[in-house]
């Protein structure tokens, strides 16, 4: 990889899992990983514990809410359920909703052996989702939250012509997703809408300005109206994110949720899911 600062190599590592994408090849553990980030061993796993450390501190101060709390202990998932985060780099991220909520759930539901699987991967597109979820099957949810179809809504080049994927393509892509899941799975669904950016941000990041990566609101909101379209629950984060009222929600880079935008997705999940 490119010669990077310590922050740099940070926030790469939050969104890129090798360690995921190369599951199930001889060799690949925390050394060879960190070998792959350009170092040692130590620093990698000082690096994600400290992502673990911001993840388990994100919900305790959920739970310091009483409220909050007690819509944890009335999550409708079962003695033993098994919940897959399905999703893109918003799920991916080592301190994102899915890492969040498993730790909720473990303090305040300890006897119930409710596990949450991070089935996120950055940069997928539903498409891509659709062309994976033959192992998250294999997983044998009882519940998929499904964050789905930011990536549809990106855009390459200075002046780029479309997004990734058609919203044509983006809706059949859904469809698709919970065809699968009704006809391999006996899973529950809940949709996550992707959450807003800000436009300005994204060029002038070191990350995403090289590589020429953007979105627009109007494109993610058109992928957001899609899925509040579908037959299940739907978690409408749109409504959560404001970057012109709370700028603090999203990262930097105007793209992904900060640890605050992840705690709002973590709330706005569970006050979805336990309502009366």
């Amino acid at each position: 990889m490119p010669q990077m600062t310590l922050e740099q190599l940070t926030y790469v590592m939050q969104f890129v899992h090798p360690e995921k994408t190369l599951a199930g090849l001889p060799g690949i553990n925390d050394t060879t990983v960190a070998a792959l980030f350009g170092i040692d061993a130590t620093t990698y796993g000082s690096i994600r514990a400290g992502f673990a450390d911001a993840a388990r501190r994100a919900a305790q101060e959920l739970l310091a809410d009483t409220a909050f709390a007690e819509r944890v202990a009335r999550l409708p998932f079962t003695v033993g359920a098994k919940v897959v985060g399905l999703g893109d780099s918003i799920t991916d991220d080592y301190q994102s909703w899915a890492e969040i909520l498993r730790h909720p759930l473990a303090l305040r539901r300890s006897g119930d052996g409710i596990v949450v699987v991070n089935a996120g991967i950055s940069g997928d597109t539903t498409a891509d989702l659709l062309s994976r979820f033959a192992a998250v099957a294999q997983e044998r949810p009882d519940w998929i939250l499904c964050m789905a179809g930011t990536n549809d809504a990106r855009t390459h080049g200075r002046q780029p012509a479309k997004t990734l994927l058609s919203l044509d393509e983006t809706a059949r892509n859904l469809t698709a997703l919970r065809h699968f899941a009704a006809t391999q799975t006996a899973a529950r669904w809940v949709w996550i809408t992707p959450t807003a950016v800000i436009e300005g941000k994204m060029a002038a990041h070191w990350f995403l300005g090289p590589l020429e990566l953007a979105w627009a609101n109007a494109d993610v909101r058109a992928v957001a109206d899609a899925i509040r379209k579908q037959s299940d629950p739907v978690v409408d984060v749109q409504k959560v994110f404001d970057p012109v009222a709370d700028p603090g929600l999203l990262m930097e880079d105007g793209l992904h949720p900060s640890l605050a935008g992840q705690k709002a997705i973590v709330r706005a999940l569970v006050e979805r899911l336990t309502e009366r």
